[in-house]
């Protein structure tokens, strides 16, 4: 399968660089999509020596980001996306973890959980790690189906993506893309993936608790109003 791969990347010119190289390095990567979300830094031009396709949404918003490396990807002819934060705390080598059940043909998203796998010292604030847990176990309990992260390391088929219409343009973006393919009856698998401190810079949601609270408040309401329609 042709596999692209989407970076959302706002201010992350201490990270990408690597990232990109670490991700085209890995066999089951056709392209690396870097979304620069109206960075200030120099993330496009790093990101572009480690040899991504970058593209620029000035429009602020993780939502924003992810929707304009999408549509690059379909563009491309994508049949996989792959979602990966742009601040190196997920692992480029474990992306064989999420793409191996979608080549066996036995899901159609991939969650990479990192509460079943490995979460490093400091790498996630106490209240995240609160917030991440009531917010999977009321998507668990609201959709029926079980998820234990809600994590930002996911891989979906492009068939799938495209029929979810997505919509929401913040923080949002995560959880439409879950409860929207379990109301379509999609099979969804979490797999254990590593969480480990960013290499540079601050995270914009764990890094302090207004961040935090605003995303979880997306999340929550994203995950209600689709329960409710």
């Amino acid at each position: 399968m042709k596999t692209a791969v989407i970076v959302p990347a706002l201010n992350e010119e201490g990270n990408i660089e690597l990232l990109v190289r670490q991700l085209l390095a890995q066999v089951e990567v056709t392209w690396v999509i870097v979304a620069d979300n109206g960075s200030d830094d120099g993330t496009a031009a790093a990101a572009e020596r480690g040899g991504a396709l970058v593209i620029s949404e000035p429009r602020r918003g993780y939502g924003y980001a992810c929707a304009a490396g999408t549509e690059a990807a379909v563009r491309l002819g994508a049949e996989t996306v792959v979602y990966i934060d742009g601040d190196f705390s997920s692992s480029p080598a474990e992306i064989d973890r999420l793409l191996e059940p979608l080549h066996t043909g036995t899901a159609d998203l991939v969650l990479g959980s990192r509460t079943l796998g490995q979460i490093d010292p400091g790498a996630m604030p106490p209240h995240q790690l609160f917030g991440n847990k009531l917010s999977s176990w009321l998507m668990s309990w609201l959709y029926q189906v079980k998820v234990t992260d809600l994590g930002p390391y996911r891989a979906i088929r492009a068939e799938l993506l495209l029929s979810l219409q997505m919509q929401e343009m913040s923080f949002g973006w995560p959880t439409e893309m879950m409860v929207k393919s379990a109301r379509q009856g999609a099979r969804i698998v979490e797999v254990p993936v590593s969480w480990r401190v960013r290499r540079s810079g601050s995270s914009k949601v764990g890094g302090t608790v207004r961040g935090s609270i605003f995303a979880a408040y997306q999340i929550m309401r994203v995950t209600f109003r689709y329960a409710l329609k």
